[in-house]
């Protein structure tokens, strides 16, 4: 056996031990994601406005799909091994707007991006949005938007408002529990801040 060839066997053979011995991927991370608001209870006509949702600002430990746990007031963590389908901020503004089609109440509403000229700019806040686990008892998620109604083109600030839930899980140590929680919170947020802005919508058209 030649030189040569030892060497290339003795390389082969090290490439195959090395493969062998790398670490099998673990399990992905479970995703999780939230639902609009489908009933709305307000009697109202259709407006014949369009409504542009800006990107949400959030706080940087807001601002991913990791599923946000505060065990103190000032010290955030994430969940392990889930996620949302999401960055929240892309989830929050893509539930807004689902919930404002849902209530018909507008004649096109989008994401500030996708609609060239509208009538009404919603700015967003997402305030909290996490799951606030400061005892014994099952953790809360907590949800809190702060929204303010823009008239365009004149850019001037119609109304201005905060909408908050909190929502404890059935049970401790219950993923699927605390995601229905945040589900359940964000739903109440979801539907008082599109019924609110409709209404404002509404009020300041008629001026």
């Amino acid at each position: 056996m030649t030189r040569l060839l030892k060497l290339v066997l003795v390389l082969a053979l090290g490439f195959v031990l090395s493969a062998c011995a790398l670490p099998k991927p673990g399990d992905p991370p479970r995703l999780f994601s939230l639902t609009p608001k489908t009933n709305f209870n307000h009697p109202t006509e259709k407006l014949d406005l369009q409504l542009a949702i800006a990107e949400p600002h959030a706080g940087r430990a807001l601002q991913t799909d990791r599923i946000a746990l505060r065990p103190a007031p000032l010290e955030f963590r994430y969940v392990k091994d889930a996620r949302w389908a999401g960055t929240a901020p892309d989830m929050i503004q893509t539930l807004l707007m689902e919930s404002f089609e849902n209530s018909r109440a507008l004649r096109a509403v989008d994401r500030e991006t996708n609609i060239p000229r509208s009538d009404y700019l919603l700015l967003v806040d997402l305030r909290e949005f996490q799951a606030d686990d400061f005892g014994e008892n099952a953790p809360r998620a907590n949800v809190r938007l702060t929204l303010k109604l823009v008239r365009l083109p004149e850019a001037r600030i119609v109304a201005s408002e905060g909408f908050g839930a909190e929502v404890a899980a059935t049970r401790r140590g219950s993923l699927l529990d605390l995601v229905e929680a945040f589900d359940t919170a964000l739903g109440k947020v979801l539907k008082r801040g599109v019924t609110w802005a409709i209404e404002r919508m509404a009020a300041d058209d008629a001026n």
